[in-house]
């Protein structure tokens, strides 16, 4: 008989949360570590598991998709309330907010507020903030090869540039977990006020932004016209984008 497993470390609660749900997944099918990183099949290791659920970190979003395929079956599924990778990612959200995010960011910033060149690059600043601090190399995965090179996310996190268009605007929110093209919208329309007087070389393409936004509205008006009960787009390719597009399924149901 193994040792017993240390108390999860409460020391950060919204860490504490999330190791507890993961050692609920890990309780219910009766697994141990080393079982779980075999069927992970070694990645992450079985040291990288225990860190997870042991409330002293938060684990790599990877590392607790990993745990939650690996301990998943059909009947914790059906029976769950919520579907599991969901919730798993709302306490990660979470449990990486409360360890990195700056006491001033309190809730996601609102594009509406957007007036300027400073006030856009803040926001999306503020956005990956909140969407938990994903890592530019994370965020460039997320995205469709090239759109969202890691170099360039990165100096979108620091501030120092904007995003180059429209498509890379969209990738960099999507990859902080803006999705549903009602909450893309606000944000192109916020981007085209803000550089619309621009004086910088970006003016002189200001029209693709208008464009972008106009054929998302155009995009808004067709769902709007589909039948009651259909759903707005095609089920997301990207896992990360598959949890947020579950849990919006989730809220519909409900």
């Amino acid at each position: 008989m193994g040792r017993p497993e240390k108390p999860v470390d409460r020391t950060v609660p919204a860490r504490a949360n999330l190791a507890v749900f993961l050692r609920g997944l890990k309780a219910d099918v009766g697994m141990t570590y080393e079982q779980i990183a075999k069927k992970a099949n070694g990645l992450p290791s079985k040291a990288t598991f225990e860190r997870a659920a042991s409330g002293a970190s938060v684990p790599t979003w990877d590392t607790v998709v990993a745990f939650v395929m690996a301990t998943m079956t059909a009947n914790s599924w059906l029976m769950s309330d919520i579907d599991p990778t969901v919730r798993a990612r709302q306490l990660w959200i979470c449990a990486r907010r409360a360890t990195r995010a700056p006491h001033y960011v309190h809730k996601a910033p609102d594009p509406s507020l957007i007036s300027t060149p400073a006030d856009l690059s803040r926001a999306l600043r503020h956005q990956h903030m909140w969407a938990g601090y994903p890592a530019p190399g994370e965020m460039a995965r997320r995205s469709k090869p090239g759109e969202l090179p890691a170099s360039t996310t990165r100096r979108i996190i620091e501030g120092d540039i904007l995003p180059v268009d429209p498509t890379q605007t969209i990738a960099f929110l999507k990859a902080c977990n803006v999705y549903v093209l009602a909450d893309l919208e606000p944000w192109l329309a916020a981007a085209v006020r803000a550089l619309k007087h621009n004086s910088a070389p970006r003016r002189t393409n200001i029209h693709r932004w208008v464009s972008a936004h106009q054929n998302l509205l155009v995009q808004l008006d067709n769902n709007a016209f589909e039948d009651e009960g259909e759903e707005e787009e095609n089920p997301p390719v990207f896992l990360d984008e598959l949890v947020v597009y579950r849990e919006r399924r989730n809220q519909q149901a409900a």
